[in-house]
């Protein structure tokens, strides 16, 4: 009798259930679901990322080349296959060659004595994308607005980076790992807000784009770390 109770209460103007999941947290069923299966392949990408850069720890960087064409052509596959199963595996291809890529210099830290920098960016991200993430979620604020500076944003420390490279200037370098820091950050919130917000359907683009902004704020921390500890 009870639970016919609440059926009739739910067709007489009642919540349905995703519309009292929405009531109770603010964000939709289809968001929550999404957010969801973001954050397991998130934990499983960056669980993989981590044992890839382990095993190349004590190996050799690939060079700037083969990264650049292994980066951007894993991330169009899996941009281009985010509807089929066959995304999971892209997914996991582009973050574990991530990974692969970030093993020597993690490798170089160790073997020089300053394993203790790459904890405390190691520390700093993982409190920063709490931090970040627990922001967007809670408050429910929407974050769209930050596309253009994002975007503008994006060209400039790009250019700032090549610049940098050129010029073999360490000062610019700093800048540029400064700008990237505070660029992922922006990011994070931006792509959780996406999701709650209803702009993001696919988990497997929010999993990749959750992931690439962790990633450099990890690298930036961890150059910035270096150079305020004196560590070449």
């Amino acid at each position: 009798m009870e639970n016919r109770k609440f059926d009739v209460q739910n067709r007489q103007g009642g919540y349905s259930a995703p519309q009292a999941e929405r009531a109770t947290t603010g964000i939709s069923a289809d968001a929550m679901n999404v957010l969801r299966n973001t954050y397991m392949l998130l934990g499983m990408t960056l669980a993989f990322s981590a044992l890839t850069a382990f095993l190349n720890m004590n190996g050799t960087h690939p060079g700037f080349l083969i990264t650049i064409v292994g980066y951007i052509g894993l991330l169009f596959a899996t941009y281009k296959l985010k509807n089929s199963p066959w995304g999971i595996v892209t997914t996991f291809a582009l973050t574990g060659f991530m990974g692969y890529t970030l093993g020597p210099i993690i490798g170089a830290f160790v073997a020089a004595g300053a394993s203790q920098i790459v904890a405390q960016a190691l520390t700093l991200t993982a409190v920063a994308f709490i931090g970040l993430s627990a922001t967007a979620i809670i408050t429910k604020k929407d974050f769209s607005f930050m596309s253009s500076f994002l975007t503008a944003g994006a060209f400039v420390l790009i250019g700032a980076m090549v610049l940098a490279f050129i010029m073999e200037s360490s000062a610019l370098q700093l800048a540029v790992s400064a700008g990237f820091t505070i660029f992922a950050s922006i990011m994070i919130l931006f792509e959780t807000s996406q999701i709650i917000k209803g702009g993001e359907r696919n988990y497997i683009i929010a999993t990749v784009g959750l992931y690439v902004s962790i990633y450099n704020l990890f690298v930036s921390l961890l150059h910035l770390l270096a150079a305020f500890s004196g560590e070449n």
